[in-house]
């Protein structure tokens, strides 16, 4: 098995890492300016409560989602929300 990855994948993963490196400090920032407190200061159970927040929200997203693309059949425009 070849272990070494095409050109093309290794573009598709830059290309990945450097959107979601932008998406975390852009979202980290937000959080900071918002709460005003150090992230890494807060308790294990508080992170995990925030964490299970953030997973339920990413839950309902996909599901919602989901729906527009399998449920009852639209127009590109209405599945895009235009």
């Amino acid at each position: 098995m070849d272990t070494k990855m095409t050109d093309s994948q290794v573009d598709h993963a830059r290309a990945l890492s450097k959107e979601a490196s932008k998406r975390v400090f852009a979202k980290y920032e937000k959080g900071a300016l918002e709460h005003g407190t150090n992230l890494w200061e807060k308790g294990a159970l508080e992170l995990t409560d925030l964490a299970i927040e953030e997973a339920v929200d990413q839950l309902t997203y996909l599901l919602t989602l989901r729906e527009k693309l399998t449920g009852t059949p639209r127009t590109l425009a209405e599945i895009l929300g235009e």
